[in-house]
């Protein structure tokens, strides 16, 4: 285990910690546990943790309470999007994670995805959505199968893989009840893998398999037959290839603190960034924790290291 990704403080240089779960987005569920499992640990730690399900009364909360700082363990809009950052900034509470700029910039999929190609990081070819119109151009464009997300969610809510323009438009429509902008990108044909960062350094990379069409909603967190392979089985110089595309996509958008990246392989073995996720789970199904044991940290260690972050100057 890098010594950058222990810490050596202890629990009551951390002070007061409001851990914020819940929230309001489609992805309060997943939150909720992972929120759970982040007070739990804060708290057999030693660390003075109390939990916030954040709902309309957060300001008063947060001015009711002595807060010293705030574990994020929101996901999706509301508290990954830069918004909950913002507040937190303003009240000149130190937070976990990554900034204003960098929280925003990750959960908008396809600004993502133009940085990333503007540096000429590899993503899959794409198009947007918003009329049957762009459907049927996006089709003779891109081809299929193809997959429909919406642009701003996570956890791979309302997302789906489609074969033919009547599965595109139906796809689209579906997407459109998360959100009202919808991408859709050129499928890549092979294996998926995450890649957790973690004070600044990339953690062994996890191998993913489903018996669902693709890594979705169920697979990550109700399905007990996804396989997670870590080692992930990669010669040393492609997982060392796919280690730097990682912390260049991730350097590119401005994360810092903990995030999660996801990446396909195709079968001519190049790599494609898919999406980066600054406040990934932490659930009993998820990848980060998973990570972060292979690297030799347990998860009370790695939610420490995470937390020690939010002591460090933002830049």
């Amino acid at each position: 285990m890098s010594d950058t990704l222990s810490t050596h403080l202890q629990p009551a240089a951390f002070g007061r910690v409001a851990v914020l779960f819940g929230g309001r987005s489609a992805e309060r569920e997943v939150s909720l546990k992972s929120g759970a499992a982040v007070l739990a640990a804060l708290q057999d730690a030693g660390v003075d943790a109390f939990g916030i399900d954040v709902g309309a009364d957060l300001l008063q909360r947060l001015a009711a309470e002595r807060i010293d700082r705030a574990f994020i363990v929101l996901h999706g809009r509301g508290g990954e999007d830069g918004s909950m950052q913002g507040l937190l900034e303003c009240l000149n509470i130190p937070y976990t994670g990554s900034g204003v700029l960098a929280s925003a910039l990750a959960m908008d999929k396809l600004r993502t995805k133009q940085v990333w190609q503007s540096l000429g990081l590899s993503t899959p070819r794409h198009a947007t959505l918003a009329s049957v119109a762009d459907c049927e151009a996006a089709a003779a464009a891109l081809g299929f199968p193809l997959i429909v997300k919406p642009a701003h969610e996570g956890s791979s809510i309302g997302m789906a893989k489609v074969g033919n323009l009547d599965e595109l438009v139906a796809a689209w429509r579906a997407a459109g009840t998360y959100d009202s902008q919808v991408l859709v990108e050129q499928w890549i044909s092979g294996p998926e893998f995450t890649v957790a960062m973690l004070r600044g350094e990339v953690l062994p990379p996890i191998r993913l398999g489903t018996s669902h069409s693709f890594y979705d909603y169920d697979a990550k967190y109700r399905a007990d037959d996804t396989r997670y392979q870590i080692p992930c089985g990669l010669e040393a110089d492609k997982e060392h290839e796919l280690k730097t595309l990682v912390a260049r996509a991730c350097e590119a958008v401005g994360v810092r603190g903990w995030a999660r990246a996801d990446v396909m392989q195709d079968a001519d073995g190049q790599f494609w960034l898919l999406e980066v996720n600054t406040v990934p789970g932490m659930t009993d199904h998820s990848l980060v924790p998973m990570a972060a044991r292979a690297a030799g940290l347990d998860f009370q260690s790695l939610v420490l290291a995470i937390l020690a972050d939010s002591c460090e100057a933002r830049s």
